[in-house]
């Protein structure tokens, strides 16, 4: 009875994650790695709350309790990393449940921490996530719009190629623009190394940045950084060949991360899947001097995700002779192969068409809930018609959209008064 009891929680728990935009498909082992972060009275409380941000005091209405009593609840799930706590610009403090990735997953393994087994929780997390395939395939390949994007290494940019790099485009330009920085360990690496398979990157190289830096920094899951240590970070990535993948936002990203090719599960993924574009790509494509490549592959050893190949030269006088051959399609822009030909034989160009990046993280999750036949949750289960303001914002976003994504959304909706609106603006 009470092992019924256990997995009603948790069962209903996974039914709270999947529904965010990015889910977490049911399996036995994450009822494992839930049962391991999450008791069975606060799974079911957790299951309960909203999508979007908010207070105590909602919470405890939720729950049926006094505000106090909620408060002691969520300060003890956000002292885990389970919840964030963010506050306001108006001073109001608000918490909000992160999805699995990027989110309480990663947290879990971002310090070294004793009050759980780290070694037990990479392996369930490596059976999830490395060896059955439903979650990595759900979170990366479902939809158009996806979770993270490539940022391009700025130093390997042409100098005065007429090449046009907008702030958001520049890794550097996100810390020095966020309000809060932090630093980790590496989730990957740290779950890789729990089963001897971590490769020799650096570990404290992974950064958060505004409300979820502060929110980590606060309950020392992050320490905290200075912009130059930041853009020190950032070096330090570049010169190790790591990519920098980060929220797929223009404003206020809230995680780069520093990504191997041999560990990291964007990068796996975009290996896995990367016909279906599991990765929003950098506006950059390198470009190979046939002349000045002489087949040394150093381009293919550093490339993360096996866009470069070595490929017959042609050559009728030397029918031995290599040359590197990329594979636009897996491309992900990040110059890493360029910083890493000697012979100046690899260049960046723009892509023939612009990367589209939602300008912030409320027109992402509307474009990927539409895209994942999720939107109604989105609104609905946060009660969104509650505030003029949050029903304005998704609106806003649902009018911008294509109209093959407005037709999507009147049909999740239902909703005569949607209908209209987009309709009419058509």
């Amino acid at each position: 009875m009470a092992h019924q009891t256990v997995k009603a929680g948790h069962e209903q728990l996974i039914d709270r994650l999947n529904r965010f935009p990015q889910g977490a498909p049911p399996a036995d082992v994450l009822y494992a790695i839930l049962r391991m972060l999450f008791s069975e009275r606060e799974a079911g409380l957790v299951a309960l709350l909203p999508i979007r941000p908010f207070t105590a005091k909602r919470a405890a209405r939720v729950w049926k309790m006094s505000t106090s009593a909620a408060t002691a609840i969520l300060e003890e799930l956000a002292g885990r990393a389970i919840l964030l706590d963010i506050e306001t610009d108006k001073g109001k403090r608000v918490f909000v449940l992160p999805p699995p990735m990027a989110g309480f997953f990663e947290f879990s393994l971002m310090r070294v921490r004793g009050d759980l087994d780290q070694k037990v929780l990479s392996e369930l997390f490596y059976q999830y996530l490395n060896v059955e395939e439903d979650f990595i395939r759900a979170l990366f390949t479902e939809g158009q719009t996806q979770l993270g994007r490539v940022f391009v290494q700025e130093t390997v940019l042409p100098i005065d190629s007429g090449i046009q790099v907008l702030d958001y485009e520049r890794a550097g330009e996100v810390v020095r623009s966020a309000s809060h920085r932090g630093v980790g360990i590496c989730y990957c690496r740290h779950k890789m190394e729990h089963k001897d398979r971590a490769c020799n990157a650096p570990r404290q190289i992974c950064m958060t940045f505004n409300n979820t830096a502060a929110s980590l920094i606060n309950h020392g899951f992050a320490r905290e950084l200075d912009v130059a240590e930041g853009l020190d970070l950032l070096a330090e990535a570049q010169e190790g060949n790591l990519v920098q993948f980060g929220e797929n936002v223009q404003r206020g990203p809230n995680f780069i991360c520093n990504c191997c090719g041999c560990c990291c599960e964007a990068m796996i993924a975009a290996r896995r899947f990367g016909v279906l574009n599991p990765i929003h790509t950098s506006n950059y494509l390198p470009e190979i001097d046939a002349e000045k490549c002489n087949g040394c592959g150093k381009c293919v050893n550093v490339c993360p995700v096996e866009a470069m190949t070595l490929a017959s030269a042609n050559d009728p006088h030397r029918p031995k002779k290599k040359r590197a051959k990329l594979d636009e399609s897996l491309c992900l822009g990040c110059g890493v192969c360029v910083r890493n030909c000697d012979r100046d034989g690899i260049r960046l160009t723009a892509r023939p068409e612009r990367v589209i990046t939602p300008v912030d993280s409320t027109r992402r999750a509307v474009m990927m809930a539409i895209e994942r036949g999720k939107l109604q949750n989105l609104i609905f289960d946060n009660h969104a018609l509650a505030s003029h303001r949050a029903m304005a914002a998704i609106l806003g976003v649902i009018l911008k959209a294509p109209p093959v994504k407005q037709t999507l959304a009147r049909r999740q909706l239902k909703s005569i008064y949607v209908d209209k609106l987009v309709t009419s603006r058509q």
